[in-house]
């Protein structure tokens, strides 16, 4: 039996056994190793990446799922639990603590979550350019560490944060220059040690997945939906955990949770970094670099395929003999292979995938602001419990885990069958239907503030559990518009570029957050009735 015949009944087999439970995936992949050795099969990665001694790494040490629950595990759910358990409810904090206005809050609130989508290009070209993608993640977790502390001390210690309001009519104090100093301090450092994180974890686990190996590829497939579903298990607990004690124990211990995680998991890392299975995949997963020949005179001609609908042109850059000999050739920017020249063709090829990022993150950014403060102007009393308005958004979170299961292990196969395609239907495809539902849960947003706004006038307070389907339908769109853009910017960019393509997404996402931010403004500036204002209008009067 063939090589590739042992593999397809390995993949059929795995596959089988997943449509049990995907938490038997370390499973099945020692057994599936177990069954190579058997026939002779060699298990060594043959993607030309090499372990620390410089030798191809073995598959059932290193890298695969063996290498997963450490990345998902430490780098999504200690910094997304981080990440979230600031960004669930900061507009809170802003109106509540420092008492800024509602306008100002969510201006600022959609400015921070943009620098937070950013900062990645800065963490991205260090990582493809000079640390690697390990080293990168590393340094900005200390960084972030600094700002969690910085700001857990803005929100504990008495002369860092502004005086409770005396009374409801009283004027409430405003922060000082040193408080706001402080708390503006933690809150970008953390907006720089997420840079150096976002767009490397994604890329650094689906590089522990050898191409050459077709069950491996299926498995990367999927990788990308558990990496989505593992980070918001931080957003579920954020959703939860974290909100109630921020509104009902205090700012400090709510911010003081998350710092703790992310202390731990810094340290821990450099601890034991030798002897985890993460160090080890981590240098597994390099990919040798090829230089050009000494004796060559002329840069070889040199084209990356692409899989992108549109035909890259396939123009090389040919140099003459006087040129190469030139020593104004050496410090010239044509000084650059073919390859660099066709890496920066898919980019520009990639932008109007890039451009529809900007329209869903605008969308989805309503989740933290306009959708909370919604939220705030309702009903949220049963029986002598007060329903924080951000805790509302662990619906999105468990729609979007409820769903990522189903998608993977149901979704997937059936489409297969009749579609032929690994992932089921394309990147793109996965991407489009996710945006459709976007829009459809800002038409329920707006449905529901139309029939709050009626029941205002009859001074009839709206249940907030008339949200729930607005934030149901953001999170199956995540499912599909988030993890297909990882999957697409990962599988179309050139594999020295792919922190940075990551990164591109991302940065769709701050864009998306700035624009938002930006028609608050023009709305204000206008005179025209804000919506937030709208909330407490109506609220105060009933």
């Amino acid at each position: 039996m063939t090589s590739i015949q042992d593999e397809r009944i390995l993949l059929e087999i795995e596959e089988s056994l997943l449509q049990v439970s995907p938490f038997l995936t370390p499973i099945i992949f020692e057994f599936g190793i177990g069954l190579l050795k058997v026939n002779g099969l060699s298990s060594s990665a043959e993607d030309g990446s090499v372990d620390i001694n410089g030798n191809p790494p073995l598959k059932h040490k290193t890298g695969n799922w063996k290498a997963c629950p450490f990345i998902l595990g430490n780098e999504c759910r200690c910094e997304r639990l981080a990440y979230y358990g600031i960004a669930k409810n900061l507009i809170t904090y802003y109106t509540s603590e420092l008492h800024v206005s509602n306008v100002s809050a969510a201006s600022q609130v959609m400015i921070w979550q943009g620098t937070c989508f950013i900062t990645p290009l800065i963490g991205a070209v260090i990582a493809d350019s000079y640390w690697g993608r390990y080293w990168t993640i590393a340094s900005f977790s200390a960084i972030y560490f600094l700002g969690m502390a910085s700001l857990t001390l803005s929100a504990s210690v008495p002369g860092l944060k502004p005086e409770e309001c005396v009374s409801v009519l009283a004027l409430c104090p405003p922060a000082t220059t040193l408080q706001y100093s402080v708390f503006f301090s933690g809150l970008y450092l953390i907006a720089l040690g997420t840079g150096g994180i976002k767009p490397c974890v994604s890329s650094f686990g689906a590089d522990q997945f050898d191409d050459t190996d077709p069950s491996e590829r299926v498995r990367k497939a999927s990788f990308f939906n558990w990496f989505y579903f593992s980070i918001n298990i931080g957003s579920f607990v954020s959703s939860t955990l974290l909100v109630w004690v921020q509104e009902n124990s205090g700012w400090g211990l709510g911010f003081l949770i998350p710092t703790v995680f992310m202390g731990l998991r810094t340290l821990h890392r450099q601890l034991l970094r030798r002897n985890s299975a993460l160090s080890v995949s981590e240098t597994r997963r390099q990919p040798g670099y090829s230089g050009l020949p000494s004796s060559c005179s002329i840069i070889p001609k040199t084209f990356i395929e692409s899989s992108i609908s549109v035909q890259v042109s396939r123009q090389s850059w040919v140099i003459s003999e006087d040129e190469s000999k030139s020593d104004a050739f050496v410090t010239s920017w044509k000084r650059c292979t073919v390859t660099q020249v066709e890496e920066v063709k898919i980019l520009i090829r990639m932008f109007p995938i890039w451009a529809s990022g900007i329209v869903f993150s605008a969308l989805y950014s309503q989740i933290s602001t306009l959708f909370v403060q919604q939220g705030r102007s309702m009903d949220r009393i049963i029986h002598s419990f007060e329903i924080p308005p951000a805790s509302l958004g662990v619906f999105d979170t468990v729609a979007l885990l409820i769903s990522v299961p189903v998608y993977d292990r149901c979704l997937v196969p059936f489409v297969r069958r009749f579609t032929g395609k690994p992932k089921g239907i394309t990147d793109l495809q996965r991407m489009g239907i996710g945006l459709f539902l976007s829009v459809l849960s800002i038409a329920a947003a707006a449905t529901v503030e139309t029939v709050r706004l009626q029941f205002a006038r009859d001074s009839v307070s709206m249940s907030i559990f008339w949200q729930i389907p607005q934030y149901k339908l953001m999170g199956i769109a995540e499912v599909f518009f988030f993890i297909g853009q990882l999957g697409f910017f990962y599988e179309q960019s050139p594999d020295a570029m792919r922190s940075l393509c990551s990164a591109l997404a991302l940065l769709s996402t701050a864009v998306g957050s700035y624009l938002s931010q930006g028609r608050t403004h023009i709305e204000k500036g206008d005179h025209l009735t804000y919506h937030i204002i709208k909330f407490k209008k109506f609220k105060l009067e009933h």
